[in-house]
């Protein structure tokens, strides 16, 4: 049995292995917009650790939409904080318009 994992933390997706379908068509809407969050968000806390990822649903606009995610890290000094990532993209063009980032401590 072929078993795939998504981004989000503790969900995983089991498909038998005669299964046709790919991966793609199997991750969700938001994986692809996970991936991009996570990556930004390696790119601008490199001395922490991602602890926990969630994923809070979808903006969506007649032009624009916006992803939601929240993240949970730790840095070496076991400080955690979160931070919440918003990332809008164009519907048509799937296009990044921006990018948010705003940090909780809950």
């Amino acid at each position: 049995m072929l078993i795939l994992s998504t981004i989000v933390i503790g969900k995983i997706l089991t498909v038998p292995a005669n299964n046709e379908a790919s991966a793609q068509e199997i991750a969700p809407a938001y994986a692809k917009w996970g991936k991009l969050a996570m990556q930004k968000i390696m790119e601008k806390y490199p001395r922490a650790d991602v602890v926990d990822y969630l994923h809070m649903g979808r903006e969506a606009g007649a032009v624009t939409s916006i992803e939601k995610f929240k993240f949970w890290l730790r840095t070496k000094d076991k400080r955690e904080f979160g931070v919440f990532v918003d990332i809008t993209f164009n519907n048509q063009t799937e296009e990044v318009v921006d990018i948010k980032y705003t940090v909780t401590d809950k």
